[in-house]
């Protein structure tokens, strides 16, 4: 704020009217001591002691809940309807197709309820041709655990836990590539809640946008930017930087992303505390000039002379400044930055006061004439600085 004000310009006559103004009691007070307005410590304060202290308001960052896996979540059917279907599969009674999988062993299975859960499976039923009444059909790459835990959900909408664990890779590839829904939601929830590791979370990611789960896949993405360095040591890292550079450029500019956001809200953070405490000096400022406090005030007030504390956080920091500007003995251009910073303060009241004839601020009707003739540059500048202290006004009314 020092850029856009230089208190050479103000009058002698200007000083002595300000120097005038104040009744001060003799306390010593040394320049290291003193804070600077714009740097007085927010502490938080009541008036009155018998209201309650509002409730913490709610986080910025959305942590999920720890998620329990719990195996009713198994099954989507009632016990004795899921009892008769799963019956039907393992005793393979009147089967028609059998599914052969990468170990060369076989699961058998029925056309019609085949081609009931799953259009896709229909299809390649149907394209298949039969030998001896029966069709068969390769699942090639998968287990032979997956395809049975896959064909048993067909039946009976239900799975062991142990089985999802072992297979929960293999079941969101199955599910997706012959349509079944539910099936396929059932692996997205285990493997965002129950799953999901640094060291697997590169694979899954991919997996994931390729069996169309966007939701498993920003779930994926967060993970890598909250621990990227110990993603970008594993192995699912380097084989996805030779296979796939594309995404791994994806996945940096995610992250160098992430830290702007982070700065940037840290930066806005910091930037309304100031003017926050900007407000609260003037807020002090006005309190000291029109009521007095403990021992500082106008001439015309009594002065309490009691250490106890103040109801404005900023008094005693104002307090201090205005002590050493009595006492400065270098208040010249470009001197002392105490002193201009005490300026500084007063043209900043000015511009904000909307009763220049009453206030009993020094010098207010005296900077309200200074506007008049200060280039635009200069003028830009302080109705920005208004804005913001305003908005900071506004924001602490509204949390109060």
């Amino acid at each position: 704020m020092a850029s856009i004000y230089d208190h050479s310009s103000t009058s002698l006559d200007s000083e002595k009217h300000l120097l005038d103004t104040f009744k001060i009691s003799e306390e010593q007070q040394t320049a290291d001591n003193i804070v600077i307005a714009a740097d007085v410590v927010v502490s938080s304060f009541t008036t009155k002691n018998n209201i309650p202290p509002p409730p913490p308001l709610p986080g910025s960052i959305f942590y999920r809940r720890q998620y329990r896996w719990k195996s009713s979540e198994c099954c989507c059917i009632e016990k004795e309807t899921r009892n008769v279907w799963d019956e039907l599969f393992k005793s393979g009674f009147g089967a028609d197709v059998y599914i052969i999988t990468e170990d060369q062993l076989t699961v058998p299975a029925h056309f019609s309820v085949l081609s009931i859960a799953s259009p896709v499976l229909r299809t390649r039923l149907q394209d298949s041709k039969t030998n001896n009444g029966f069709r068969y059909l390769k699942f090639p790459g998968v287990p032979h655990g997956a395809v049975c835990t896959f064909i048993r959900f067909l039946y009976s909408s239900w799975y062991e836990e142990d089985d999802m664990k072992k297979f929960a890779l293999h079941l969101l590839v199955l599910s997706h590539s012959f349509v079944v829904p539910l099936l396929k939601r059932a692996c997205v929830k285990y493997l965002e809640n129950c799953w999901l590791t640094s060291e697997n979370v590169i694979d899954v990611l991919q997996l994931a946008r390729k069996c169309d789960a966007p939701r498993l896949s920003v779930i994926c993405i967060r993970m890598v930017v909250r621990h990227f360095k110990t993603v970008a040591s594993t192995d699912g890292w380097k084989v996805m930087r030779r296979v796939n550079p594309a995404l791994e450029q994806e996945l940096l500019e995610s992250v160098v992303e992430a830290d702007s956001r982070k700065e940037e809200r840290a930066r806005k953070i910091q930037e309304r505390k100031v003017y926050s405490q900007l407000h609260e000096a003037i807020e002090a400022l006005i309190h000291i000039c029109r009521d007095g406090c403990s021992t500082i005030g106008p001439r015309d007030k009594t002065l309490k002379g009691s250490p106890a504390a103040c109801g404005f956080s900023a008094c005693k920091g104002i307090e201090m400044l205005v002590r050493h500007f009595f006492g400065c003995k270098i208040r010249v251009p470009g001197g002392c930055v105490h002193c201009k910073r005490m300026w500084q303060l007063l043209e900043l009241h000015s511009r904000i006061c909307d009763e220049p004839e009453s206030c009993n601020v020094p010098l207010c009707r005296h900077f309200k004439e200074k506007m008049k003739q200060q280039i635009k540059k200069d003028e830009a500048k302080w109705r920005l600085l208004v804005r913001k202290v305003m908005e900071a006004k506004r924001s602490k009314c509204s949390l109060a």
